[in-house]
This record gives C-alpha cells, sequence and structure tokens, in this order.
C-alpha cells in the first residue's frame, strides 16, 4: 500500500469513527435516551439497516457517488470535486497533514464538545467554501431556532407541560414507540445523507463495489460501539435538556429536527453543519417550554445554552486555525 492509500484508508477511518462519535447523537441521542429499557443490539440492528439501505442506493442510484452530490458543490464545480481528489492516482500533495482534522476532532469529542465535523473536515479540502458552509450552517441555526420557539410555543403549556407532570401509560407508550421509530428512521435518513460527504471527502467521488463493502463495515462496527456505550460524552448534552427522556418529547424533537434537515438538503447541495440546526433546535425548545409552560427562563438555562452555543464557535474556530495550520504544514503544496 502507497503513502497516499494509506493516507486516504486511515483518514477515512479516522474520519468514521469521530465524525459517528461526535455527529451521530445530534441524530440519535433522543432515541437512545428514550429507549434505555431496550437491548442496545436491537436498536443497532434498526439504525443500522437504515444506514446500509441509504448507502447502498445513494451509490446504486449516484454512479457510485454515495454523497449525493454533497461533495461536487452548487454550482457543480464549485465543492470539492477538484481533480487531484477524484481518483487516488490522480491525488498531489495528500500528505500526513491531512489526517490532523479527524484526530483533533477525535480528540475533541473525548471531552464531550459537539463540534461541527463539517468545518472541522471540509475546509480542509476546500478553504474557499468556508464562507458558504458557515452562512447555510448559521441559516440553519437560526431557521432551527425559530422551529423550536415556535412549535413549542403551540405545545410547550398544553402538551409538553403534561408529558412533564404525566408519565406515558402502557397503551401510549406503544403507540408514541412506533411514532418515534418512523420519526427517528426518517431522520437518521436525512442526517446520514447530510454527513456522508464528511466522511467520504477522503475518497475517490465514484466508489468501487469492493469500497462501498469495505466502508459499510466500518460503519456498521462503529455505531454498534456507540450504541453499546450508550452514546458517550456528547449524550450528556441531550439528557442535559428538559424531559428529553419521554419518548413523547423525544419524537416531537427528531420530527422538527428530521423535517429542517429535508429543506436545506433540497435548497442546494452546499454541505452544513448539522451540529448548528441540533443546537438550534433545542435551544428554541428549552427557552420556549420553560417561559411558556412556567412563566420564566431560569439563568441556569441561558448558561446552559450559552455554552452549548459556545462550544460550537470553539469548533468554528478551530477548523479555521488548522486550516492555516495545513497551509503551513504543506508549505504551499496545496493551492488556497
Amino acid at each position: 500500500m502507497s503513502q497516499l492509500e494509506f493516507v486516504m484508508y486511515a483518514g477515512f477511518i479516522f474520519s468514521a469513527y469521530s465524525v459517528i462519535g461526535n455527529d451521530v447523537i445530534q441524530t440519535l441521542g433522543t432515541f437512545l435516551s428514550s429507549n434505555e429499557n431496550k437491548k442496545w443490539w436491537v436498536l443497532w440492528i434498526f439504525a443500522a439497516s437504515i444506514l446500509t439501505a441509504v448507502l447502498v442506493y445513494g451509490w446504486y442510484v449516484n454512479d457510485g457517488d454515495v454523497t449525493y452530490g454533497r461533495l461536487i458543490g452548487d454550482p457543480p464545480g464549485n465543492g470539492f470535486d477538484n481533480p487531484k481528489y477524484l481518483n487516488p492516482a490522480d491525488i498531489k500533495s495528500f500528505g500526513w497533514a491531512y489526517l490532523l482534522p479527524p484526530i483533533v476532532l477525535l480528540l475533541i469529542t473525548r471531552f464531550g464538545i459537539p463540534v461541527s465535523t463539517s468545518f472541522l473536515i471540509l475546509t480542509f479540502f476546500n478553504p474557499k467554501n468556508l464562507y458558504d458552509m458557515v452562512v447555510k450552517s448559521m441559516s440553519g441555526y437560526l431557521v432551527a431556532f425559530a422551529t423550536g420557539v415556535l412549535v413549542y410555543l403551540a405545545i410547550a403549556k398544553r402538551f409538553e407541560r403534561y408529558f412533564i407532570e404525566h408519565p406515558p401509560t402502557k397503551s401510549q407508550i406503544k403507540l408514541w414507540t412506533v411514532l418515534q421509530w418512523c420519526s427517528t428512521g426518517f431522520l437518521w435518513s436525512q442526517w446520514l445523507i447530510q454527513d456522508f460527504a464528511n466522511i467520504y471527502v477522503y475518497l475517490p467521488r465514484q466508489v468501487s463495489g469492493e469500497t462501498l463493502v469495505f466502508t459499510l463495515i466500518i460503519f456498521l462496527v462503529l455505531l454498534g460501539y456507540i450504541f453499546y456505550s450508550k452514546g458517550g460524552a456528547i449524550q450528556g448534552i441531550v439528557k442535559a435538556k428538559t424531559n428529553t427522556v419521554d419518548i413523547r418529547s423525544a419524537t416531537i424533537i427528531d420530527f422538527s429536527y428530521a423535517i429542517i434537515l429535508y429543506f436545506f438538503k433540497e435548497l442546494n447541495n452546499v454541505p452544513m453543519s448539522t451540529t448548528w440546526v441540533f443546537l438550534g433546535l433545542l435551544a428554541g425548545r428549552e427557552l420556549s417550554i420553560k417561559y411558556f409552560a412556567y412563566g420564566s427562563v431560569p439563568n441556569e438555562t441561558l448558561r446552559d445554552l450559552g455554552k452549548d452555543l459556545g462550544k460550537v464557535f470553539f469548533g468554528l474556530v478551530v477548523s479555521i486555525g488548522l486550516v492555516f495550520a495545513l497551509k503551513f504544514l504543506t508549505e504551499g503544496a496545496v493551492s488556497f
């Protein structure tokens, strides 16, 4: 195996581990919290089935492009399809420095910081697209925040407060379990379509059948570890929010998040930070529940939401810093 191939596949594996460890909890965190009474492997089979279907379907209908066009850009040619990244034989100046983003992301994840994998990884491959990604991600945060406020303005007092004060009955649990698994499946598929780009950016745009099988196995093993470990450090952010362990609340969160991701998926092919969307929705939800259901927002809640937002901006600063570090390490070999 050449150095080039080693960097490509090592980058993919590091990226897969760090992205799944950091980002999956945005999508499956409420699912894990509200299904803690179920065996981890049952939940894993459900999520693994959807992941397999989305990956294989994308590969089949997009001529080997499992990222659903996210790396092509909008308009095409303005993305991450620089010719030197299209095929292994064409890649130039693709050295050890490109392993930095997923390794740094992996270290940050160990501290439970929900940084944006899109900024940390994709910015390395085309720094010129950083502005478009930031604009779309900030728009995602604002849309998600407004959605959280408006949705819970309508349901906080009548439904969410009722959920908090009245645990679900056995018959309600059966109904809401079906609804939640459907909403989670929809959300999980939309998230995968967005975030496959953050992982497959290390590989050629057209993935071979053998590479598809290899990468699928890597995904399934890593996903199994996430379910076995109950979500890891990032799961603490989800559990800290009001009543996210209630299956009824989790269903509403998942469905709202899925609709927002679907909207931005259809808007254009520019990659975005799903982390910002997730935290924006949780922030809007938390403020609405505290204010409209209980009449005030405690200072502790404001501090908690401020910390979450600060962590996101910290990730953005780190990603920009790493871009300059890469430029220094490669001594101008990569065109910026």
